[in-house]
Order: C-alpha cells, then structure tokens, then sequence
C-alpha cells in the first residue's frame, strides 16, 4: 500500500533550503501527487545541488510513488548511509520497504523507530500498515489508533485503518465468526458512510452466512450511489441465484449489460460480462453461454484467468468435467493460490471419481485460504461418502390377501480407503397370514466388499446366508449380491448384477423355498435440458423351473429445480414362462403405464435441523393378459429431519394397488421408520490427519 504521509514533508518546508533554493514548486508537486513532474523538477535540482539531502529525499519518494519503488529504495538506503542518525532519511527509508512489500524487514525496522520516538506519528502509522500487510490486523489497529491519537482525524490514518478492519474482517468471516465481522464493518461505515468497498464486503459477509434479505438490503444502499450501478445490479443478480430465482437472476444481468460503454471501467465490465454468462448457464442456457466465451477468447490476446474460470465452470454444468479440469490447471499454472482453481479442480474430480485428489485440491484451497467457508463444505460432503455408517429400518407391511409382515433391516459400510469399503446387512422378516394361519420367518446375512477399480468402474460383491422357518419346511440358502457399476459415458450410469435370493413376500411363497437367480441390468441418462431416463431390466431363473422377464422404464422431466419436482410416464412389462396362477402371480403378459408426479427435497443436501422430504404421486392403467385394462395408483411419501450432519430419522409410507410379481387385484400397504447414525466425524482413514 502506497502512503503519502504529507506530514514528513512539514521538515523540508521548514529547512533553509526551501528558500535557498526555491522548492516550493517541486513541493507543491508532491503535494498534488504529480510525481512525474516532481521527479523531473528534483532530478534537474540535484544536477545543481548533489547533495542537497532535501532534493535527495524528495526525489527518491517523487520515484517511489510513480513506481519504482525499487530504484527510490536504493536511493534512500544511500541517503541513509550519509545520514545514518537522521530520522527523517530513516522514515523515508521505512516506507520504501513497504513500496517494495518488504514487509517483515519493515514491520522490523519500524519497532526501532518508535523505541526512538513513540510520538511519530509516520513511524506509528507505518508500522501499522507493516502488521496489516502481515494480517496481523489486531496489532495493527492498536499502532493505528496511537497515530489518530497524534493527529485525529487525519486521512491517510482513517484510510488506513479502514483496509485494516477489511482484512480483520474477512479474517473473522473466514473464521465464521460472523457477529464480529459485521460489528467491523459497520464501525467502518461510521467513519466512511456509505463506503463502496465496505458495503461490498458487508454484503458478501450477509451471503455467506445465508442472510439474504440482509445483503439484498445492503446493495440496494450501494445502488443509491448512480456510480455504483453495475456493482448493485452485479451483486444483485447473485442474490437472486442463490434465491434459487434463477430466471431474475439473468434479467438483471441483461439489465446491466446494457449499461456498459467504452467509458465503463475495464475492470467492472468484465465483472458485469461475467456475471451476465453466469446467469446464462445458471438457467441451462449453455450455448448462448458458449458463444459468448468463445467471443472473449477471441477478443483477447491472453486468456485471463476469470475466462478460464467461466468455461469450466460451463463445462462443469455440461458434465464435461475433463475439459473443465484441463482449464483449472490453466488457472493454477498462472495463479498456484488461485481460490477458483483450487476449489473448481476438486469439483471436477470429485465428479469423474478421483476422490483422492479431489481432498488434495480442497486442503491446497485452505492453505491459501485458513477455514474457508465453502472449501470446508466441500471436504465435510466428500466425507459423507466415506465415513462409517448404520442404517436401520423398522417395517410393517399388509394387503388386502390378509398377508402382514414386519421387517427389520440393518446396513453398514465401513471404507478403509476411498476406493474399499467393507459392506454388511442383516434383515429380520416375519410374515403371516390370517386365513391360512401360515407362518414363516427369515434371517438374511450378507457381507461383502466394495471397489473401485478405476474412476468410473466400481466392483461391489457380497455373500452371505438366509435362515427360514416356514409351516412345513426350514431351509438355509446361499444370497448373492454381485454387480460392477460403471459410467460408460457423461452423464450416463449403468450396472450389471446377478442377485441369489428366496422369495419371501409372503408365508406361503416362503414355505415353497423358491431360490431366485436374478439377472439385472439398470441404465440411467440424464441430459442437460431436463429430461431424464432409467430402465431396469431383470431376467430371473427360479427354482420351480420358471423364468420371468420384467422391464421396467421411465422417462421424466425436471419442471422445476428447487424444491425438485418431477413429472413423468413408466412403463412395466412382465412375463413368465410358465403360468401358475394358483400360487402365485405369473402372467403370460402383464403390461403397466403410469404418469407421475415427484417432489423431492433430498437427505444428502438437507443440512443439520432441517427437514427433508419426498412424495410421489402416481396414477394408470395395467393390463392384464386379455382382460379388460384396470386402473391404478401408487402413493409413496417420506417425511424426516436430520438431527445433525451425522444422524437422521425419517417416517415413510407406500401404498399401490398395481399387481407385483405375487400377486393381482390386491392393496398393499407398507409403513416405516428409518433411523441412519454416521459412527465418526471423519472417514476412518482421515483419523489422524
């Protein structure tokens, strides 16, 4: 930071030499921050006068504030070796160390200063900007306030003790200690009313602690200054983003494109044009986005880094994360402490599945940046995937074929890295029926492993065993649970699995011990204009010398992003080779079609003391070989609340009257408790780090 202090210029004023040799024109130069014009007038001077100390000093701070701080330095530490006790050559000399961001030699250099004369206010207000440039801001607001002591009031104090408070605030609001920064702040604003910079970093201090009705508030008072428009409009157009008011968000923006001329400062029109391409791709607009990254990369020589920001940050909401991540180590070439760069590579990776550099990035982003808010956020969610959980579910179920079933079921993973976990299940199930008075219990275990080959290939398998107890038989049966997950292209995910299980829907199909070898395929596509599609296919061999086939798909669109809701048409369609009507439902041709609606909050971005919730509401026809077509319904709904980041509790129920591999024209009905309880803070293998 350039200081003028004005003050250390009352001693030439005041020295003989003033009048010898009429400097009143040099000092008045100076005064009026025409350093060219008092570099030259100094340095004709000094062709008289070489020696002059006053011409010297004043020729060497005429340099420094023009901006070569590195010739004024050497020209001070000269005049410092002719001068060595002279205080006024010794403050000269401490504040190009400063020009020069030599800030520890400085911060050094002026605690001599002031042993020498704690009455300084130069070496005071001096030594001030040192800790503040060192972001000892706590210190440097004590040092400061001794200089407002000597001359209250004085401007290049108060200018001075306002960066101070904004580094101390964003130190406070990096610390999340909210309260306090915004206490700073508004201390600035008593001695600044109005201030444009301290308004900013007020109104960035509401966005990231979530109050925004405040910061929408404190751009509106940054508006009222016809100056500040595009900073208003900018800053605005952001609330409304994170608003979830996406479409405003652009309005505005296009708002302030329009304001933009040759006279608009270079650095807020890239602001504005980024915050215009911004918006576009906030609302899925990406090739009017792309058009206009194209033309910024055409227009400039040099890739800037907030280009480059902007076109990963378009590739990232394409799902083009490799070119995204091509683009952040552009940016980390040019900026290794760039916050984007860091922050947006670990996003990308995490997306292609390189977890482990994902965390690299995300830390590398805190060493630059101590407790960022959104840096931490990212660490705590990449955690979620691999911290040791318990999951249970309590279930009671019934149809309209007098069958009831209780159900307990208990999962767990435990990762030892991010590519193995250990995987483990247990379930409970008793199920009767109040006709046939038929009973039948069974206990599944299952323990396997999971992992991850490479990025997009993830092996997961597991073994185990079921225990049944039925009317006339008890039985034990190997389970298998096998499937290689993979991510075959962007925005596509695939599984093929092979599932060994018992049918136990209801007593009597357990008393049969019919073994089900299952054979699935399940294919999801999402697109980047809202449409989705999955389909689930599912060959099974039974053991009773059946086969069924059954295809289920849906296709879906995303009518609104927040809160998500959905709207689409499933198709299912079954059939089995051979028909035993008698004992369970086996149609040589079942079709089923049904619109949906869904209205989801999801658990995995609900954060600690919120509600989360899911409710689908669904309605058809089914077809039954040649019967006449019937209709159906499917209601299925989840209400829970997450205690904390680490445990959550939520209520769910279903009811459909569309017949399932067991059985026809019946109700079911199923209603639950889950409970979910993360074991540690941290991933196991993050412990100790």
């Amino acid at each position: 930071m350039k200081i003028k202090h004005l003050a250390i210029l009352v001693f030439f004023f005041i020295t003989a030499f003033m009048y010898s040799q009429n400097m009143k024109e040099g000092f008045m130069f100076l005064e009026t921050s025409k350093y060219k014009q008092a570099e030259n007038f100094f340095k004709t001077v000094l062709k008289s006068y070489p020696s002059n100390k006053t011409a010297r000093l004043c020729y060497g701070r005429a340099i420094g504030l023009n901006g070569d701080s590195n010739k004024a330095l050497t020209l001070f530490t000269n005049l410092l070796n002719d001068f060595p006790k002279d205080f006024e050559v010794k403050l000269n000399y401490a504040e190009a160390l400063l020009w020069n961001k030599n800030y520890l030699p400085a911060e050094a250099y002026y605690q001599k200063l002031i042993k020498e004369n704690d009455k300084s206010f130069p070496a005071l207000l001096g030594y001030a900007n040192s800790l503040s440039n060192l972001k000892k801001y706590d210190d440097a607001i004590v040092y400061v306030n001794q200089a407002l002591v000597l001359i209250p009031r004085n401007k290049n104090a108060l200018i001075s003790k306002k960066y101070i408070r904004l580094g101390l605030a964003n130190e406070k609001v990096n610390a999340q200690e909210y309260v306090t920064a915004d206490r700073i702040l508004q201390e600035n604003l008593e001695d600044f009313k109005n201030d444009t910079e301290t308004l900013i970093n007020l109104a960035n201090l509401y966005l990231v602690s979530n109050k925004i009705d405040k910061a929408k508030q404190t751009y509106e008072v940054i508006g009222e200054n016809p100056d500040n428009k595009l900073t208003y409009l900018n800053g605005t157009s952001l609330i409304y983003h994170l608003d979830g008011k996406d479409i405003e968000a652009l309005n505005t923006s296009k708002e302030a494109i329009i304001l933009l001329s040759k006279r608009t400062d270079s650095t807020i029109k890239n602001q504005t044009i980024e915050r215009y391409i911004q918006a576009l791709i906030w609302n899925k607009k990406y090739s009017i986005a792309q058009k206009k990254i194209n033309n910024l990369f055409s227009d400039n020589k040099d890739s800037k880094n907030w280009m480059l920001s902007l076109r990963a940050t378009l590739n990232i909401y394409k799902s083009e994360f490799e070119k995204s991540v091509t683009d952040y180590n552009l940016i980390l070439q040019k900026d290794s402490a760039s916050f984007d760069g860091n922050l947006g590579k670990a996003n990308a990776l995490k997306a292609l599945g390189y977890y482990e550099d994902a965390y690299t990035c995300a830390e590398n982003t805190l060493k630059f940046y101590k407790n960022q808010k959104d840096a931490v956020y990212f660490i705590k969610n990449l955690n979620k995937n691999f911290i040791p959980f318990v999951d249970t579910k309590a279930s009671s179920s019934f149809d309209n074929g007098n069958n009831e079933a209780y159900s307990y079921t208990a999962t767990s993973e435990f990762s030892f890295s991010t590519k193995l976990k250990v995987l483990g299940s247990y379930n409970y199930r008793t199920t009767t029926n109040s006709i046939s008075a038929i009973k039948a219990t069974s206990n599944n275990i299952l323990a396997g492993a999971s992992y991850q080959l490479i990025n997009n290939i993830i092996l997961k398998g597991s073994l185990g065993v079921t225990s049944s107890k039925a009317e006339t038989t008890n039985f034990n049966q190997l389970l298998v649970d096998a499937s290689i997950f993979l991510k075959p292209f962007k925005l596509q995910n695939l599984e093929l699995g092979y599932k060994r299980g018992v049918e136990n829907f209801n007593a009597e199909l357990l008393n049969r011990e019919i073994v089900q070898n299952n054979f699935l395929l399940n294919y999801s596509l999402n697109t980047n204009f809202k449409l989705g599609w999955f389909t689930q296919y599912y060959y099974t061999r039974q053991s009773d010398n059946n086969t069924r086939n059954l295809l289920f798909t849906s296709l879906y669109y995303t009518l609104l992003e927040k809160p998500a809701l959905k709207a689409g048409i499933n198709y299912q369609n079954i059939y089995f080779k051979n028909q035993v009507p008698t004992i369970y439902f086996s149609p040589s041709k079942f079709n089923a079609v049904e619109i949906f609606f869904n209205i989801i909050k999801d658990e995995s971005i609900s954060k600690g003391k919120q509600l989360f919730y899911d409710l689908t509401v669904a309605t058809g026809y089914q077809f039954i070989e040649e019967e006449k077509k019937q209709s159906t319904y499917r209601i299925q709904a989840k209400l829970g609340y997450k205690f904390s980041e680490r445990s959550l509790l939520n209520l769910y129920g279903i009811q459909s009257n569309i017949a399932s591999t067991t059985a026809a024209g019946f109700t079911f009905t199923e209603i639950g408790l889950r409970f979910k309880w993360y074991l540690l803070r941290k991933p196991f293998f993050k412990k100790n780090i």
